[in-house]
């Protein structure tokens, strides 16, 4: 008796995914590899642990710091109003044309960045904005309070206009995830709206907007054309001084360029990592 052997099947799954396993070794992977060799290369094309000292001086130090900040303050509001708004969406059971109509804006407003969205905040917030000017006619004159477009508080507040509608996409499917039957259940257990939210929904809710705010604080954390289009070098935050020390005239040391970028690539993906993680745990909570 012979054995006939099956014939092989062809992976189309395999092949279905190909296209983004290509994508990414191109876009993401070789550029990364290309990163990390860059940082530790000096301009004769030597091995050298220059560039990574070079992270530890005192102007670079500020940088990193001051992105830090930045980030993680338009990450916590931003998380906080888009759960805000979209709690009052999904939970105040608001007509579904409105609510389609929030998340498709949102979804524009979390791509809208770079130089258009730093000319909007110029022409609204700049010392001769719409906003500022009329806020002046009624009396109040923000600038002469301490209010600067370009500054930590601006930047941030123009981060917000992306971060908050990043959020409400983020966070949208597990606050569809709360069942009214567990709200419902609380009610016939004698328990106030406040107790069900300590005690059940902001518990629920919790890994997914930890998992968010990690979302957002790499998502701010990598902006650079919107700081750049702003501030330009007003604000020494690490992308403004990675484009210079790569692109600038009077910088220019790419070596400490890729190294400053392998610094953004680690913290990047420790963030990233943490969502990754926490939206794992999420996930299995609401199931």
């Amino acid at each position: 008796m012979t054995n006939t052997a099956s014939p092989r099947r062809i992976p189309w799954d395999a092949l279905a995914v190909a296209p983004f396993i290509i994508f990414a070794v191109m876009f993401l992977f070789l550029p990364t590899l290309g990163i990390i060799g860059a940082a530790f290369t000096d301009r004769a094309g030597s091995f050298t642990f220059d560039n990574i000292f070079g992270l530890f001086t005192d102007q670079i130090l500020a940088a990193y710091w001051i992105s830090i900040r930045i980030s993680g303050a338009s990450a916590f509001f931003g998380a906080l109003i888009g759960l805000a708004i979209v709690l009052a969406i999904i939970r105040g059971r608001l007509p579904a044309p409105l609510r389609s109509a929030v998340m498709t804006f949102s979804g524009v407003a979390s791509n809208f960045a770079g130089v258009p969205l730093a000319f909007a905040f110029i022409a609204t917030l700049g010392r001769l904005g719409l906003v500022t000017i009329v806020l002046k006619f009624l009396g109040l004159d923000i600038y002469r309070s301490g209010f600067n477009l370009l500054s930590f508080w601006g930047l941030t507040l123009t981060y917000l206009y992306f971060q908050i509608p990043l959020m409400m996409l983020t966070i949208a499917p597990a606050v569809d995830g709360l069942k009214k039957e567990w709200n419902e259940a609380a009610q016939m257990l004698g328990a106030s709206q406040f107790q069900f939210w300590r005690y059940v929904g902001l518990p629920i809710l919790w890994p997914s907007f930890l998992g968010t705010l990690s979302l957002l604080f790499a998502n701010a954390f990598g902006a650079i054309a919107t700081a750049w289009a702003l501030t330009g070098s007003n604000l020494n935050i690490v992308t403004v001084l990675l484009y210079n020390q790569i692109r600038g005239d009077a910088l220019q040391n790419p070596g400490l360029g890729a190294a400053l970028a392998l610094g953004m690539i680690v913290i990047t993906s420790l963030a990233n990592v943490i969502y990754l993680v926490v939206a794992a745990r999420a996930e299995r909570w609401m199931k």
